[in-house]
């Protein structure tokens, strides 16, 4: 399997709410539409989070899942 590829990685573990959504935000913003963040993050809250962020701001949530505990979290720019 090929291994994904992202425009920009945040490491948001250990990090509580809002700072993993600060965090991508800022990525965001000086990224070009069509890039792609990942986010790293152990607060239970940051699905939820990045749910309701994307749907107010009609970025893509591209990907939620969760492995050994951490949140892998893939949002696009639109």
């Amino acid at each position: 399997m090929a291994e994904r590829r992202y425009d920009a990685l945040i490491d948001a573990r250990g990090l509580t709410c809002p700072l993993p959504l600060v965090k991508a935000r800022q990525a965001l913003m000086v990224l070009d539409t069509g890039s792609t963040v990942c986010v790293l993050a152990t607060d239970p809250a940051a699905p939820r989070d990045f749910e309701d962020f994307s749907l107010a701001t009609g970025h893509g949530l591209l990907e939620t899942r969760e492995d050994a505990g951490v949140f892998v979290i893939v949002v696009e720019k639109r």
